[in-house]
């Protein structure tokens, strides 16, 4: 787990006691338990494929089930009635397999086990080959991420929180079933996920109800003919003698059989001596390749000098060659007699076969040699590789290095006649690298040896994917064909001509749960026949009406529906439901959980509130009474009532009612990594059973990235690693949501960072405290009409409403946690900031607090529902309906956004013109007095070579904006008004495109939607005090007196400010109450200062003065004597006279007198006055 210290706790403490009473109340409320209604209304059903039960879960569960939790409180609060079921999986291998190796430990080691002293062992991620990789495919095995570095089961158990007096129990797989499921949902709730927990259930037939319901699918499945029986290559496990599915790997999730072109180089006659023991009988040596195509230029073959290879007898085609771990393959394969078993005839080191001579199918040369090459690796193909130096740069590289390097031949005894003769042979025309393209990216990135890895890889690239897709044939029967049009037929013609068979293997290591590495087998099995014509034809269908919500998701889609073929539906060992024909099979996990999406819609009325079905249920309803008929009657809207059974037709037509309303599913969400088994064969799966029923169909899937954690993988054994548990224990389940919501919304990986989490609980934490004090200072606020910063900020709310509207409803949850918290608080703030002076409307302030728990219900609904309760409200929230958008006053908002962009502008000019400047030589830096007033210079219209400049832009701009600054720039040049201003027209033309990408086309109009000069003088008291000044002037550019800088720079929406430093006198201010806290301050007074704006120093000054109205400040009667008397506690009211607001100060700098004018009088004040704050 990742580190959970933290130096407080009391905050997150504090949002935890929040959730606890507000999950107490909706559970007493039954809040989320729903059914269907009598009348029609609109609904929404997501799902979630059931998590595995062979531990906690983990925060990458919790990060993919979130997008369910946040869409179905989202639909709620649009008014529909909605479901979100949650189930848990425990069919398959792994639980089985887990349970019998810890039975095996414990008989080995004893109980509790005494191992033997070694160090664990870490997986290590295999590097992939170069291959156009498949983005939905995840890259890390989920076990291995989960165990970590535990190498016994009875480690694994520990590590996964399990107490140790406990862990015998899991040697019975049952108790498995027992243990997690339990401990799930009490996380989930702990989460607040919003799931009608009465339909909650587990698979296998440790459940009788959802046994019998799997059975009716498959039923159906091979009555329709999608269910076949044959020998099809599987990935299977030698080991577990049976075929190894996604959910049965530790490594290799993902990963199916792999096809090659076995490519046959016989050995020509007469035979060398380490192979005269196979005189009279064929030998070739055998390499697995993926470019039959290129056949037509191999020049040689490579060998790996120090790998082991062996011979082995085939049925049919004599003796080959290659590694032992390519004839365990091919030994499942139909290569050797007896299936499974092979005869290693002799072992060879690849040294021995060095400079044999071959005949290879295709080549334009006669005869060919074994040539050494360092860099092949023996956990892939057969460790023998042709080569094709005209189309592979890694073949030209070695055959390069060989051709020049003497001493390289003769250390493996290569004769010149072997190599260099041999020339590429020129085989494809690929645009852009001719017809040697190897040859040409070999000089072009100037590739040195065979060991410049990373240029061989670069090149590779380039010619491989640019090979398949736009190759040409230049020579054999297909010449002038496309590659990826006649590839498929040159593997046809090698193998009719005996140059070639068929070889599978895996893509890549793939690791059974049981420690065995899979090979790829022909097995006689019962298969899903996913690759019939007439299925995909339905499944694409079906794919076309949905929403996938990312392009790459469909097309990941559409690519699965092309490659997708058999797929192996039933095992020997491990959980499940039994074939319901055949029941020494067992469906596998991948297979029993397409369509059970169906089956929530009538859990909760035949599961009795248990996982397993074993208690009565409200219908009193038996496992054994749902026959094919039962199922058919509620799952099929014409299938007749069942004429045989005993169950009351009421409780029938219940469910059959229950499910029409429910089905079909709007969203089901996943990680990215489903999309090439689980996604598409829920999809399949549903045609197939609903054939004549389309609107039953899935609606909508979403995928989703990977989780990181902290910006790296999920990793036990890196110690980088959460699970919902810790989560929730560590960042309270809001926040946890909060940041769950903000890790990302692609398809590309996500992101918790655990910052983000804790800037969340006190984000929430400070957002909570702050409703408390608006509701506890209530007499405060302003009431009456709205002013200008009131209407801005109640446009501003209406359209984050219609954003966050927008942002859920696409399901984009990071943009809506942005549009719907972090920008409406951040609106919230400038508003509040605004008011400074006035105050803030309550009523305005209400209404804020009131929508924005509505927005960030659906990520953080206990924060939501305790602000929901502390403003007054008895009835939950969840029974509200999303915010209604008023009208936003545009333009109230541009002239708002721009105050605020000017206030920047102007304090950035106000630091330039603070910063002290360079002296001259030999003189010392002299600081800039603090200017107290400014000129604000506004613009009525832009200068006229500007106003052509946006007038030509507005025209050119078009649906895909701006053309490039090369076709403006020739526009412009044209135009004679521009031609003194050429230096200046690129770079506004460049400004002016960069405030388009943040404000549209509003960029390019010549004339404000508001009054700038009103906008400014109307909220002067906000300028002053944010640039801290005394006075402000507002005048245009165009009067008499205006800088030459400020004409030039200043254009409508862009206005520019003068600084200036005035003299004041400074007046001193003491507060005469005892132990008060209000200090001393010394504050600049200026001529014809007021009272009140004094007032308004001080507050500024004394930051714990709150209400300027219970403040009053004092001169003395005697401002010469007074100031100078020992005071006594209370006797300023006797010796000072309070100040009315509206009276001003007279100031004489030079003389440093303050007089107050008061009706008619100047009243000498001095320098030292009081203040009080009660």
């Amino acid at each position: 787990m990742a580190n959970l210290d933290r130096k407080g706790t009391f905050k997150v403490e504090y949002l935890q006691e929040i959730e606890k009473h507000v999950q107490e109340r909706w559970e007493q409320e039954k809040i989320y338990e729903v059914e269907a209604p009598d009348e029609p209304c609109e609904k929404f059903m997501c799902t979630f494929p059931y998590p595995y039960m062979n531990g906690r879960l983990h925060l990458g569960h919790t990060f993919s089930l979130s997008k369910c939790e946040f869409a179905v409180r989202y639909f709620r609060l649009k008014g529909r009635r909605v479901l979100f079921p949650f189930g848990f999986h425990c069919t398959g291998m792994p639980i089985k397999a887990c349970a019998d190796k810890l039975k095996r430990e414990m008989e080995l080691y004893g109980c509790p086990p005494n191992f033997p002293n070694e160090d664990f062992t870490e997986e290590k991620e295999e590097k992939e080959d170069l291959v156009p990789k498949d983005k939905s495919k995840g890259k890390k095995s989920k076990a291995v991420a989960k165990t970590g570095a535990a190498k016994y089961q009875w480690q694994i158990m520990r590590s996964i929180g399990v107490p140790e007096e406990e862990i015998k129990e899991f040697a019975n797989e049952s108790y498995w079933l027992e243990y997690f499921p339990p401990l799930a949902v009490a996380d989930l709730k702990r989460m607040g996920l919003h799931v009608d927990w009465r339909r909650k259930f587990i698979t296998t037939d440790a459940n009788p109800f959802y046994d019998s319901f799997i059975r009716w699918q498959f039923y159906h499945l091979k009555e329709r003919n999608k269910i076949m029986y044959g020998k099809r290559y599987t990935i299977f496990s030698p080991l577990d003698k049976q075929p190894c599915m996604d959910h049965d790997r530790s490594t290799g999730e993902g990963a199916g059989p792999q096809e090659y072109t076995l490519i046959k180089m016989e050995v020509l006659q007469p035979l060398p001596d380490v192979l005269k023991v196979f005189n009279g009988k064929p030998v070739s040596f055998v390499a697995a390749t993926l470019r039959p195509e290129t056949m037509y230029g191999q020049t040689n073959c490579w060998v790996h000098p120090e790998i082991k290879y062996v011979a082995f007898e085939t049925v049919k085609d004599g003796i080959f060659i290659c590694t032992k771990r390519a004839v365990r393959n091919m030994c499942y394969q139909g290569f050797t007699k007896n299936d499974g078993q092979f005869e290693i005839l002799l072992e060879i080191v690849g040294q021995q076969l060095l400079g044999i001579a071959l005949k290879s199918p295709f080549t334009c040369y006669p005869k060919i040699y074994a040539l050494p090459m360092l860099t092949i690796k023996e956990d892939k193909g057969t460790g023998i590789v042709t080569s094709v130096p005209s189309d592979s740069p890694d073949d030209y590289a070695a055959m390069v290095d060989l051709q020049k390097k003497l001493a390289f031949r003769e250390k493996y005894g290569i004769a010149d006649d072997m190599i260099l003769p041999y020339k590429p042979v020129p085989i494809l025309e690929i645009p852009e690298f001719g017809n040697l393209a190897a040859v040409n990216l070999y000089d072009k990135l100037k590739i040195q040896s065979q060991n410049d890895k990373d240029k061989l890889t670069q090149a590779k690239e380039m010619v491989y994917l640019k090979g398949f897709y736009d190759g040409v044939l230049l020579v054999g029967e297909y010449k002038g064909s496309k590659i990826q049009d006649v590839k498929k037929k040159i593997q046809t013609r090698l193998i009719e001509d005996g140059g070639a068979v068929v070889y599978y293997e895996p893509e890549k290591t793939i690791m059974s749960r049981s420690g065995d590495e899979c090979v790829v087998a022909l097995c006689n099995q019962w298969y899903l026949d996913y690759g019939d014509e007439e299925w995909t034809v339905q499944a694409e269908k079906a794919l076309a009406a949905m929403n996938t919500y990312h392009d790459e998701v469909r097309k990941n889609f559409q690519t699965t529906l092309r490659w997708l073929h058999e797929y192996a539906c039933s095992r020997t060992y491990g959980l499940g439901t039994k074939l319901p024909w055949d029941p020494q099979w067992v469906i596998e996990s991948l297979s029993d959980s397409t369509i059970y999406n169906a089956y929530y819609t009538i859990a909760h009325f035949i599961q009795g509130d248990t996982f397993r079905g074993n208690a009565e249920n409200a219908l009193k309803i038996k496992p054994e009474q749902m026959t094919i008929d039962v199922w058919d009657y509620i799952f099929f809207k014409d299938a007749p009532f069942p004429k045989s059974t005993k169950i009351p037709k009421k409780s029938l037509d219940l469910m059959k009612k229950s499910f029409q309303f429910w089905y079909p599913v709007d969203l089901r969400t996943s990680g990215k990594d489903l999309i090439q088994n689980h996604l598409t064969y829920y999809i399949y799966n549903h045609c197939a059973i609903w054939d004549k029923e389309e609107d039953k169909w899935p609606k909508g899937v979403r995928a989703n990235g990977h989780l990181m954690l902290n910006s790296a993988k999920m990793s036990k054994s890196e110690g980088n690693f959460l699970t919902l548990s810790e989560s929730l224990d560590k960042f309270s389940a809001d926040a946890m949501r909060l940041t769950l919501a903000d890790a990302g919304d692609s398809v590309e990986d996500a992101n918790f960072v655990e910052n983000t989490a804790d800037a969340a609980i006190l984000r929430l934490f400070t957002f909570i405290g702050w409703v408390k004090e608006i509701i506890a200072t209530e007499a405060s606020f302003r009431l009456g009409d709205y002013n200008f910063h009131d209407k801005v900020f109640l446009s501003e709310i209406n359209t984050k409403i219609n954003q966050t509207d927008e942002n859920y409803n696409k399901l984009l949850f990071k943009e809506a946690l942005k549009t719907g918290f972090f920008e409406l608080q951040a609106a919230r703030d400038k508003y509040r900031e605004l008011c400074s002076e006035a105050g803030m409307h309550y009523e305005l302030v209400t209404h804020y607090i009131v929508t924005q728990a509505k927005l960030i219900l659906p990520i953080c609904p206990h924060v939501a529902e305790h602000v929901w309760e502390l403003v007054g409200n008895k009835e939950s929230i969840l029974h509200e309906r999303w915010p209604v958008a008023d009208k936003v006053d545009e333009a109230a908002v541009k002239a708002s956004n721009y105050l605020m962009e000017a206030a920047h502008s102007f304090r950035i000019y106000l630091k330039n013109h603070c910063a002290v400047k360079k002296p001259k030589k030999g003189e010392a830096p002299k600081p800039e007095p603090k200017p107290n007033k400014a000129i604000i210079w506004v613009a009525k219209e832009f200068p006229k070579w500007q106003h052509i400049i946006l007038s030509t832009l507005k025209q050119l701009n078009g649906l895909s904006g701006l053309p490039d600054n090369k076709i403006i720039s020739t526009k412009l040049a044209e135009i004679p008004e521009l031609k003194k201003y050429m230096k200046r027209v690129m770079p506004f033309v460049q400004a002016t495109r960069e405030n388009m990408e943040r404000v549209g086309a509003d960029a390019l109009s010549v004339a404000l939607p508001f009054d700038e000069a009103a906008v400014v003088t109307d909220n002067l008291q906000y300028l002053l005090h944010t640039l801290d000044l005394d006075s402000i002037e507002v005048r245009h550019t165009d009067s008499d007196g205006a800088p030459e800088k400020s004409r030039e720079e200043c254009a409508p929406g862009s206005p520019h400010v003068t600084f200036a430093s005035e003299p004041r006198a400074r007046v001193t201010l003491l507060n005469p109450a005892p132990r008060s806290g209000l200090f001393a301050a010394a504050l600049a007074l200026a001529d014809g200062d007021s009272v009140a704006r004094l007032k308004a120093k001080l507050v500024k000054e004394v930051k714990a003065i709150k209400e300027v109205n219970s403040l009053k400040i004092w001169r003395y009667k005697d401002p010469v004597l007074g100031p100078r008397k020992i005071p006594v506690i209370g006797d300023y009211v006797t010796k000072c006279v309070a100040l009315d607001n509206a009276s001003v100060f007279k100031v004489d700098v030079d003389k440093d007198a303050v007089e107050l004018v008061h009706n008619g009088t100047n009243i000498n004040v001095g320098l030292q006055l009081l203040y009080t704050y009660e």
